[in-house]
């Protein structure tokens, strides 16, 4: 058997496509078409729900008042779609006020509860079991009759009694569920457990919810059958009082008398508001009906109670009057009243003190929440928002927002939340004179304050505009010296200062939280505001310098915050410096490296497949590979060394400080005054760093990579060695139960080793063909390697003994003092010998090989990849025939007869043979 011969450059000229020069860089940015800009002459008004921002002059802040209608001309009844959406969304508030509430195991229920105290375990109520801040009225439960049951058999027993009354409807007992009905709704009366009250009133307004559900059906059937049946009409959506029989309006009317004589209000007014929509059977102006019991929900004295009553008429109304804001103004104004009552009271009593009213406070703001929210609306799309604050009294004056009664915090919270943008934006001033002027115990200044800076955000107001706005906001702020409270106001506000590029308020801001925070340990709210604080100031900033500039930043982050705040922080100042491109200033790099010196020790080893925690070590090894101290290549080392005993931990940074040091070393070759000392110092550092990384597969590549610099470098020696250790580190490779990736990997080391080996002058000592047969010898003693992947190894060793064997190899070192071997052994017969040998070796035991391969498929691709290799190797001859010939015909054992990889084979050995043929009879 002989090797072909080869001339490399004829044919990369034969089989090279056709080149064309290209008009553009194929990478090179393309210039970007001009924009024009569309006029449009129309004036459309398109409301985005992700309330883009706008630019402009302050007078597009200003409302148009002409053409706004009232509020109240736009009464109707709700579609389909509308109640279906108003349902899901109380739904959804009912379970979030079901859910926030829900701490308490035991509750306290008295006599009077007898619907919930029947057939249920009752256990005496220990001296310790209910603290006071559970109780409104501790003198309550001094009495004897005050029994306790869990929370969980409360809710049971209320499951039941909803079964109860549904099962006396349909035995036609409708007295019965009527009677159980208004037990029910008397639980509301009940106060004491306070906690526990939103829960309740979730699961009893469930319960007459499903009432007036059936009282509806009850008349609607009897206003669309006969007495005996026979239907009469069919009644649309849509319809009028004149369209009901008289015998339907006689049943509902008779339903709201037996309601009528209940004697106790609270039961009365919810039982009425369950069937509040039945009004339209008896006549088309239902609110006057609404009014009333807006009225009369003013008689109940209990705070709470009268909060959550008006809470359900404001979800039974929208069934009724969707469009109708009026009563629910009322509403609002009426729970405001009661509020100022509360915190203004300055006598303290067991029952009025400061825990006690922070706690109803907090059992109201639910009902502000969802009233408001109904109040507002749609307020945009219907121009509404301007007649609305002009009813709760915001245009008249600010310092008294609804009616003649002082806002209470709390209150003007959620109006401001609730508020469309362009009307925040509009009152801006006027709402921080009322911020200001109304303080009280309800809600802290600062949180409306912080709520009036994100709104703004929402638009983009004009910078004098905003300047006057956040002028007033921070000159109220400073008096305070509370930390936690001038972060929030800073959370809300600090977009808007950079939006508008306001850095003397950026000063004032970070001079403002180092003063406050130098002498206090910041608890974990604290570190939340300034988390978000920092990460908002590194989304804007454009540079990374320019926030180390600022005054007092590297000394809040590094000194004032700590813990996992400080560490997301690290990782975004990281984020923001790899963005940017490489790192080359000294200084940033020093604090750069502190920084991932602390996210380095808070990294868990057990935990570090947590996204955060690989995230870390991901930003780390960016940083490091960002790093360029330009032509100090002796520094930029300096620092490698000292990132290697500072990150030890992380094995992905590892590898990235081999990159790094062989880049320097490619850099120090590439230079005008090659640094041999350097380079050779690059070289150790990555030998000593290489056998620290955990995978082997990784460790060779990094050995392959390094022993190619080593040797572009001219350190031979250095090459051997590395050559010889990733030889020994795949002898200790073991993939018994490696997945098939793993396995093309070891395949893609050895045709890596195959391509260096090359260029790598021969072994004198050991012998030219020491490698391959290094590398020949390692195959054959790995039982892993399965047959598919020996025989493309051992292709690879037939391509590189019959490349080497050439006159004239296809690549040499990009070094001209370092000599290959078609130079050091041209014309030596015992060179060429010695690849013959090894090249034939392989050959012979290649067709076993392939047989042993147990996939059909697999075995013909692997058959034909070993026959093209044999075929480009060596010269046509009976022996290289004969075993083409098997392969070929394990091929066609396998694959279709159609398959292009077998013919185009075939092809190329039927050329292979005419070729043959021609030489000989020319030199016959």
């Amino acid at each position: 058997m002989e090797f072909r011969t080869r001339d490399y450059i004829v044919d990369q000229t034969t089989h090279s496509l056709h080149r064309v020069r290209a008009e553009f860089h194929p990478l090179a940015t393309r210039p970007s078409f001009n924009q024009v800009d569309a006029v449009v002459k129309e004036n459309i008004e398109f409301y985005d729900p992700l309330r883009s921002s706008i630019g402009g002059n302050a007078e597009e802040f200003v409302r148009d008042k002409e053409g706004i209608h009232d509020i109240d001309d736009t009464r109707g009844i709700s579609s389909k779609d509308e109640l279906q959406l108003s349902a899901k969304e109380w739904s959804s508030f009912k379970r979030s006020l079901a859910q926030r509430f829900s701490v308490l195991k035991m509750v306290s229920i008295s006599s009077m509860h007898d619907v919930i105290v029947k057939d249920v375990k009752v256990h005496e109520k220990p001296s310790t079991s209910l603290h006071l801040d559970e109780l409104n009225d501790p003198e309550k439960f001094a009495e004897n009759d005050v029994k306790v049951i869990t929370r969980q058999e409360y809710v049971s027993r209320l499951r039941e009694l909803k079964d109860e009354i549904r099962r006396a409807w349909q035995a036609d007992e409708r007295v019965t569920s009527l009677k159980l009905s208004i037990k029910v709704a008397r639980l509301l009366m009940d106060t004491s457990v306070s906690q526990f009250y939103p829960a309740l009133f979730v699961l009893v307004t469930e319960i007459l919810d499903m009432v007036g559900d059936m009282v509806w059906e009850r008349i609607k059937r009897r206003a669309e059958f006969s007495d005996d049946g026979t239907i009469i009409c069919c009644l649309q959506d849509n319809f009028v009082s004149s369209d009901i029989r008289s015998e339907a309006k006689e049943t509902c009317y008779n339903w709201f008398c037996k309601i009528g004589s209940i004697r106790e209000l609270l039961p009365r007014i919810y039982l009425e508001l369950a069937i509040l929509h039945c009004w339209r059977f008896q006549h088309d102006q239902p609110w006057q009906n609404l009014e009333r019991l807006v009225m009369m929900t003013r008689g109940i004295a209990d705070p709470l109670a009268s909060a959550y009553c008006r809470l359900y008429m404001a979800r039974c109304a929208q069934k009724l009057l969707p469009s109708d804001k009026g009563y629910l103004i009322t509403c609002i104004r009426d729970i405001n009243l009661v509020l100022t009552r509360i915190v203004s009271e300055k006598e303290p009593t067991p029952s009025n003190s400061l825990e006690n009213k922070n706690l109803l406070i907090n059992l109201v703001e639910p009902t502000i929440e969802w009233i408001t929210r109904c109040i507002l609306k749609d307020a945009h799309q219907k121009k509404q928002a301007y007649n609305i604050l002009k009813e709760l009294g915001v245009e008249r004056n600010i310092k008294t927002m609804i009616g003649n009664v002082p806002c209470t915090s709390i209150v003007l919270h959620y109006i401001l939340k609730e508020l469309p943008a362009e009307s925040v934006c509009s009152h801006a001033v006027e709402i921080v004179k009322l911020i200001e002027s109304n303080k009280d115990i309800s809600l802290g200044q600062y949180m409306n304050y912080r709520l009036l800076g994100l709104r703004l955000c929402e638009k983009r107001p004009p910078i004098d505009f905003v300047s006057a706005v956040l002028g007033n906001v921070f000159q109220v702020s400073t008096l305070s010296s509370s930390l936690d409270q001038y972060l929030k106001v800073v959370d809300g506000c600090i977009d808007l200062v950079f939006q508008h590029q306001m850095d003397n308020f950026l000063a004032i801001i970070l001079d403002g939280i180092f003063t406050r925070a130098a002498n206090q340990v910041v608890v974990e709210s604290e570190l939340s505001s300034l988390q978000s604080i920092f990460v908002k100031l590194l989304a804007h900033v454009k540079k990374l310098e320019d926030a180390f500039a600022l005054n007092h930043f590297v000394e809040i982050v590094d000194f004032v915050m700590y813990g996992g705040s400080r560490d997301v922080v690290y990782m975004h100042i990281l984020g923001k410096a790899i963005k940017s491109g490489n790192i080359h200033d000294p200084a940033t790099i020093r604090v750069l490296f502190e920084f991932s010196q602390t996210l380095h020790q808070g990294l868990d080893l057990a935990n570090i497949k947590d996204d955060q925690q690989q995230q870390s070590a991901h930003l780390i090894s960016r940083f490091i590979q960002m790093v360029d101290y330009g032509t100090a290549l002796e520094r930029h080392l300096e620092f490698l060394v000292k990132c290697r005993g500072a990150f030890g931990r992380i094995n992905e940074l590892k590898e990235t400080l081999v990159h790094a040091s062989n880049n320097l070393a490619i850099k120090a070759i590439k230079g005008s005054n090659k640094l041999v000392s350097f380079i050779k110092s690059c070289i150790s550092y990555s030998e000593v760093t290489i056998p620290s990384v955990s995978a082997s597969v990784k460790q060779i590549n990094l050995y392959l990579e390094t022993a190619e610099v080593a040797l572009l470098g001219g350190l031979f020696s250095h090459t051997d060695g590395l050559v010889d250790s990733a030889i020994s580190c795949f002898q200790s490779l073991d993939l018994t139960d490696g997945s098939p990736t793993e396995m093309d990997g070891a395949l893609s080391i050895v045709q890596k080793l195959c391509s260096l080996l090359i260029i790598i002058p021969g072994d004198i000592e050991h012998g030219v063909a020491y490698y391959p047969r290094s590398i020949l010898s390692l195959i054959n003693s790995k039982q892993w390697i399965i047959p598919k992947l020996r025989t493309r190894a051992f292709c690879a060793i037939v391509s590189l003994s019959a490349t080497l064997f050439q006159n004239k190899l296809p690549y040499h070192v990009n070094n001209k003092e370092i000599m290959s071997n078609d130079e050091l052994y041209f014309g030596d017969p015992s060179y060429y010998q010695e690849f013959i040998s090894v090249a034939t070796s392989v050959v012979k035991n290649i067709v076993n090989d392939v047989k042993q391969e147990q996939h059909g498929v697999t075995r013909g691709s692997t058959a034909l990849e070993a026959c093209n290799c044999i075929l480009t190797a060596f010269k046509a001859s009976n022996e290289v025939s004969q075993i083409c010939t098997q392969l070929i015909e394990i091929a066609k054992s396998c694959l279709n007869a159609n398959d292009k990889y077998l013919r185009s084979t075939v092809s190329l050995m039927h050329k292979s043979q005419s070729k043959s043929t021609s030489s000989v009879m020319i030199t016959g």
